[in-house]
């Protein structure tokens, strides 16, 4: 069976399996939700198990640092994926919503009520959490799953696919709801970009050359989730005692994620002060540092190894311990750089000037501005969504973390009395 034949017979027993989450109530999705976070608790061996041999895998392949971490499974994180299945399943019913309601002059009843979109394909890589994280939000906003991870992570991809359709045996949901779209083979990720008709929507979640050839190649149509080159400014009238922990977050505490920040930029009425203080614990974490001229002068003076910025640089995602730092001269200085080699993904501002802040956060063209807080705000759980299925820096459908509400779609439904159109 070539890859084009195995997507479309997988879409196939994916949609027909999908009738019995349409048909299904929020209690019953929420009990399948329940149902697949014991599991996954109860299979922690296995689950560790299999990420190990992709772990071993990939450190024989010469995998990168970054994306070794975005691969690991802990007996926390696996704990950690279902507490977010756990945290889905607790959230209000995303279907039946009904958006808007009003009676026409001839009597016509409408009204506009959320519903599935059926059939959605996820390609992502590297990290197996998503498949959960997928499958949950899909499954308790009513739409079937076909999972098209990384090989990089066969084994953990398997094990957990084969650990939440174990899991809805014993519910009214088809197991078929969610289908595991083979990773050994490239043609398969072809096959469903191009399933169109057979799968409603393709999300792809990973690196930015993976999103680009997602959203350039695909025929169904797509959400794109974006990579992110976030920024921090550290405004003028920032308070020290907070631009530092907030930096050092921003950049630090998980740097392989889309939300971590990739570069510093900082007023010149404060960089003297600031700089010294901020580049040395960056340094003293590991950071390498790629500087404008008048930052690196800074870093210099202050024994602080840096390499000079290149135009290169300021447009990386590293996803690892790198910065960029510059200098610039005013909020809109800040917002231009911004403009110039931003993702449209996370921009921050420390500030404590409500003018300053206001005129940042206008010029943000961008999924979330963070005022007096951390990047890593960008985030579905953390913003009270549950888990994520993504972060979406594209401007139709969907903006900014995407849970349940952002896989749903609406029907209009018109009831009469026996009008006829004249």
């Amino acid at each position: 069976m070539d890859a084009k034949e195995l997507v479309e017979q997988l879409a196939a027993r994916a949609r027909l399996a999908a009738r019995t989450l349409s048909s299904a109530s929020g209690l019953e999705r929420e009990a399948a939700l329940l149902a697949i976070s014991d599991e996954i608790e109860n299979r922690i061996p296995e689950i560790l198990t299999a990420n190990k041999e992709d772990m071993d895998r990939g450190v024989a392949e010469g995998m990168s640092s970054q994306l070794l971490d975005r691969l690991l499974l802990t007996h926390e994180r696996v704990l950690d994926i279902a507490k977010g299945a756990r945290q889905v399943a607790n959230l209000a019913d995303p279907l039946g919503v009904t958006l808007r309601e009003s009676t026409l002059p001839n009597g016509l009843h409408l009204k506009q009520v959320t519903v599935p979109f059926g059939v959605v394909g996820m390609v992502y890589e590297a990290r197996p959490n998503v498949t959960v994280d997928a499958a949950v939000i899909l499954l308790m906003s009513g739409n079937a799953a076909l999972l098209r991870g990384s090989s990089s992570a066969a084994s953990s991809n398997e094990v957990l696919v084969n650990v939440m359709r174990d899991a809805l045996i014993r519910t009214n949901i088809s197991p078929d709801v969610i289908q595991l779209v083979p990773s050994y083979d490239r043609e398969t990720v072809h096959a469903l970009l191009h399933a169109r008709g057979k799968v409603d929507l393709v999300i792809p979640r990973g690196s930015a050359s993976l999103i680009r050839m997602v959203v350039d190649d695909s025929t169904v149509p797509t959400i794109e989730t974006g990579a992110g080159v976030c920024h921090v400014y550290i405004d003028e009238f920032a308070d020290i005692e907070k631009s530092i922990p907030i930096l050092m977050n921003s950049k630090t505490h998980r740097p392989s994620v889309c939300n971590a920040a990739e570069t510093l930029l900082v007023h010149s009425a404060i960089a003297d002060l600031f700089l010294p203080m901020a580049l040395k614990a960056l340094s003293d974490a590991g950071v390498i540092l790629h500087c404008d001229k008048a930052s690196q002068k800074v870093a210099t003076a202050n024994g602080i190894l840096s390499t000079l910025a290149t135009e290169e640089n300021w447009s990386t995602e590293y996803g690892a311990l790198e910065i960029n730092v510059g200098v610039v001269g005013s909020v809109d200085e800040a917002s231009d750089h911004i403009a110039k080699y931003g993702t449209n993904h996370t921009e921050a501002i420390v500030t404590e000037s409500q003018a300053a802040a206001e005129r940042f956060v206008a010029l943000s063209d961008c999924a979330a501005v963070m005022v007096n807080t951390s990047t890593r705000f960008t985030d579905g759980e953390q913003m009270g969504f549950g888990a994520e299925i993504g972060i979406s820096n594209q401007k139709l459908h969907a903006r900014g973390p995407m849970g349940l509400e952002a896989m749903t779609t609406t029907t209009w439904i018109v009831t009469g009395t026996g009008q006829i159109r004249n």
